[in-house]
């Protein structure tokens, strides 16, 4: 095989002449055809100046037209938020073994059964459980959808992450929210199609959990800084004007199209000639975009903004509704540190405090403003926690280890059945025994939901057509509406 990169590999040569016959096929069907639509077919799939994020039309009916994905980093507790379970009570600081198993190698000693140090109860018109810290969340319990049947399968923090993000453990692959603008393009020319709000400090696995992997570098995810200026070099230098600011980057565009013509397979440099672009367009609309004091104080004060343990997550959520309204189709947030082997009911607890009001707030506003019925909404984390926890020195930890058998789980609008809660753990909370999907089944219900079929939208990559779910998945049928 050639290595020289202006000629093309024996398998690509064998692979362009498959879909050209495949066009030249559909082209004759199509002049078959006396109506106009075969025409347009054949124009939009040979139209290779068109934009790979321009709108697309979405395989099946949608739902949902977008997604805000709340990602608790870290694994919160199901036991702990909305899966109560009044039997360790009963068993608590008795010693825990099950017969034939290996315990995790993070943990030492003899593990013990840990009661919730958190008061439980029932909320809305569903009788949802929800843990007591959640003071605002009850407000909205009757729109989110419980789900507890979904297992993990790795207890790794960065591995686990990125299972949850892209669906495949080892990185590497694109991010659901990559898939997603793959699938349907973007609906706002000017701002990316898929933002991230991460913490000050990455998830662990780092960037890799917004990457476009061995998709074409335009579906990366666009993480917003959380302080400062969210976009470095935003704003143009001093002295230099939009006109000539325009000029250089014409004269730039050119010396990459041509470059380009010689390397039409090199995706990396159609990227950059459309991100030059879109950054320059990002300019006039995302500064008005990223300005949240032009909300109303009541609208502000809603979200916890301005208020010590609710201001970073509120701005975040704030700022979601924003993108949503103007056309941005998957936007992720993180919140990190729930990650509680010690001292559960603090970590725990201040971390509910800091998403309770802005989460409640978010779903409160998409709602009032028509938004939630199309936008779906995701919580959770990348694993659960078990019931049990080990001796460390100086005692018993409160606090409980990785679980990949069971974790919390919850949905809102975009075409879920709100005001349920779906599958089932056992007695202890330590797996899930109803309605028990993997995560690529969470992953391939998003995509139905959002319109897309995840055995159609492929991508031909190392040699074969890949997929989200990586080989397939089913359809939780129980979480539709």
């Amino acid at each position: 095989m050639s290595t020289d990169s202006g000629k093309h590999t024996r398998r690509e040569f064998i692979y362009g002449i498959g879909t050209g016959v495949g066009s030249l096929a559909l082209s004759s069907l199509m002049g078959c055809s006396p109506n106009e639509q075969g025409a347009k077919i054949i124009e939009k799939i040979t139209n290779v100046n068109a934009s790979p994020l321009a709108a697309k039309p979405a395989m099946m009916i949608p739902k949902a037209r977008a997604c805000i994905f709340l990602m608790m980093e870290g694994g919160p507790s199901h036991i702990d938020t909305f899966d109560p379970k009044p039997t360790l009570e009963q068993f608590h600081l008795k010693k825990f073994q099950r017969e034939g198993e290996n315990f995790s190698a993070m943990s030492s000693g003899n593990r013990y059964i840990v009661r919730s140090p958190f008061s439980s109860r029932k909320v809305g018109q569903s009788g949802a459980d929800m843990c007591e810290y959640f003071q605002y969340l009850p407000k909205v319990a009757d729109d989110i959808c419980f789900y507890r049947g979904c297992q993990a399968e790795s207890v790794n923090h960065p591995t686990a992450q990125y299972h949850m993000n892209t669906g495949n453990r080892f990185g590497g692959d694109p991010a659901i929210g990559s898939w997603v603008t793959y699938g349907l393009g973007s609906m706002n020319e000017n701002i990316p199609a898929f933002v991230v709000l991460p913490e000050v400090a990455y998830p662990q696995g780092g960037a890799a959990n917004w990457s476009n992997g061995f998709l074409p570098a335009h579906y990366q995810g666009t993480p917003l800084r959380p302080k400062g200026s969210p976009i470095l070099n935003l704003e143009p230098p001093p002295g230099l004007s939009r006109y000539h600011q325009r000029e250089s980057l014409d004269i730039l565009k050119g010396f990459n199209k041509s470059h380009q013509k010689t390397h039409p397979d090199h995706h990396e440099l159609a990227a950059r000639i459309s991100n030059y672009e879109l950054a320059f367009r990002m300019q006039m609309e995302v500064p008005e975009l990223m300005d949240i004091d032009s909300e109303s104080q009541a609208t502000k004060t809603m979200y916890g903004i301005g208020e010590p343990e609710t201001d970073a997550f509120g701005r975040k959520c704030l700022m979601a509704r924003r993108l949503i309204e103007q056309g941005v189709v998957y936007i992720q947030l993180f919140s990190g540190g729930w990650d509680s082997h010690d001292f559960l009911a603090r970590a725990h607890g201040n971390l509910i405090k800091s998403i309770d009001k802005p989460i409640t707030a978010l779903i409160t506003d998409l709602k009032r403003r028509g938004l939630l019925d199309e936008t779906l909404v995701v919580w959770t984390g990348e694993f659960g926690r078990t019931p049990d926890n080990g001796i460390r020195e100086g005692g018993i930890a409160y606090g409980r280890d990785h679980n990949n058998t069971a974790m919390p789980m919850w949905f809102a609008g975009g075409g879920v059945k709100a005001g349920h809660t779906i599958g089932a753990t056992d007695e202890l909370g330590e797996k899930a025994v109803e309605v028990v999907h993997p995560i690529r089944d969470v992953h391939v219900t998003m995509l139905q939901l959002l319109g897309l079929d995840d055995n159609k939208l492929t991508y031909f990559h190392g040699g074969r057509y890949k997929q989200l779910s990586q080989f397939g998945g089913k359809v939780i049928q129980e979480l539709l509406a």
